[in-house]
């Protein structure tokens, strides 16, 4: 009976299984992902109490554009969580890196997200005009390219912020505009991705927000990292 056992031992010995470390991993991304949730919903909380109650929010475009100037600070905490993760792993502390990122990049994001509204209200007004003009066919798809500019640099700078905490605004921003052209095909995957995150608040605000957006920011913001990274690399690294 002991030599019968002991081949079966040897069996399971042989079975791998899952370290600590694989499980402390995933519960870094969860643990992550719903606090930054919960965070980013707490950050926005008049935009996203109003886009509960206001019936039709496409239609008043212009006064939840102005109350989405406060996505940027909270991105700059959200991606500073993710840097956090990408830096300590299993020894993250989701909340304390959100905070601490939102405090030191509140205001240079503020900043970039008063320019972001500003600009597109700009164009969004004229997009109302042009579209009854003879050259609509020709400056509407002007002015959507402009405007996807202006959100894929104003993220990809305020994804800047928490990456390079000692950068000036300036410097951000022309790398962000830099970057966000040279990796369009980035840029447009972000677009994307911020688009199925507006039609996920627009659509059930509570759910939308609880569920969607840290997971495919996440995507955001490794995309981002990513592009800088590249863009930095010298061309002894690439051998």
């Amino acid at each position: 009976m002991r030599e019968q056992a002991a081949p079966r031992r040897g069996l399971a010995g042989r079975i791998p299984s899952p370290g600590l470390d694989t499980f402390g991993s995933i519960f870094g991304f969860v643990y992550t992902f719903l606090a930054g949730n919960v965070l980013m919903a707490a950050a926005n909380s008049p935009l996203v109490l109003c886009l509960a109650l206001v019936a039709d929010p496409v239609a008043a475009w212009p006064f939840f554009l102005a109350l989405s100037a406060t996505v940027p600070p909270s991105l700059s905490g959200l991606f500073a969580a993710f840097k956090a993760l990408n830096d300590d792993g299993i020894a993250v502390k989701p909340v304390a890196s959100f905070l601490r990122g939102y405090r030191h990049g509140f205001r240079r994001s503020a900043l970039l997200g008063l320019a972001a509204v500003a600009a597109l209200l700009f164009l969004g007004v004229d997009l109302a005009i042009v579209q009854s003009m003879p050259a609509a066919a020709l400056l509407v798809p002007v002015i959507a390219v402009a405007a996807a500019l202006t959100v894929a640099v104003a993220v990809m700078a305020v994804a800047g912020v928490a990456l390079f905490p000692a950068a000036g605004l300036k410097g951000l921003v022309k790398a962000a505009l830099y970057v966000s052209v040279q990796r369009w095909y980035l840029s447009l995957a972000m677009l994307v991705l911020l688009g199925i995150i507006a039609a996920a608040a627009l659509l059930q605000p509570v759910l939308g927000v609880a569920l969607a957006p840290a997971p495919l920011l996440f995507v955001v913001w490794s995309n981002s990292d990513y592009a800088f990274s590249a863009a930095l690399r010298t061309p002894q690294d690439t051998h």
